[in-house]
């Protein structure tokens, strides 16, 4: 399971399951069949607080008796992201996925160079130094995804 510190908020599970939905329709709309591992990956990561790797999804999958081959976890990651329904982001040894909400909730991850643990975070004036610095450079920003690196707590001891 993922080692995220990040603790839902209500309102955050709710847009998980939105995204879920939309995912399901944005795959039927394409073509493409939203069963077997496509549809136990949304509905694991629909589930999560926070990014997940193709391996981790491989375990928890495995751990609740889905019988799903990791290079199927693969291409559903990959098809995901390439319509724009997941995100990805580059963790300590591997990349995590997590939904891209409709809405553009997000939150931002601060990972352990030494252990690899991954904890979420919101800053509501880190936004805003995005949204000033944005202003000045005359950027309308899309997306944004802040990764901060370094030694955790624990590691530092």
């Amino acid at each position: 399971m993922p080692n995220s510190k990040a603790k839902a908020k209500p309102h955050a599970k709710a847009a998980r399951a939105q995204w879920a939905e939309h995912a399901r329709a944005e795959l039927k709309r394409a073509g493409n069949r939203s069963g077997g591992a496509r549809s136990a990956v949304l509905e694991l990561i629909a589930r999560q607080d926070c990014c997940l790797t193709a391996q981790q999804i491989f375990d928890s999958l495995r751990a609740d008796g889905r019988d799903v081959g990791i290079a199927s976890i693969y291409r559903a990651l990959e098809l995901l992201t390439r319509m724009g329904l997941l995100r990805r982001v580059e963790l300590a040894d591997a990349g995590g996925y997590e939904p891209s909400l409709p809405g553009g909730e997000h939150h931002h991850h601060i990972v352990c160079d030494r252990c690899g643990k991954v904890s979420a975070f919101e800053d509501a004036a880190l936004e805003l130094a995005i949204d000033r610095l944005a202003g000045r450079l005359e950027y309308e920003v899309g997306e944004h995804e802040v990764v901060l690196r370094g030694a955790c707590g624990d590691c530092r001891k």
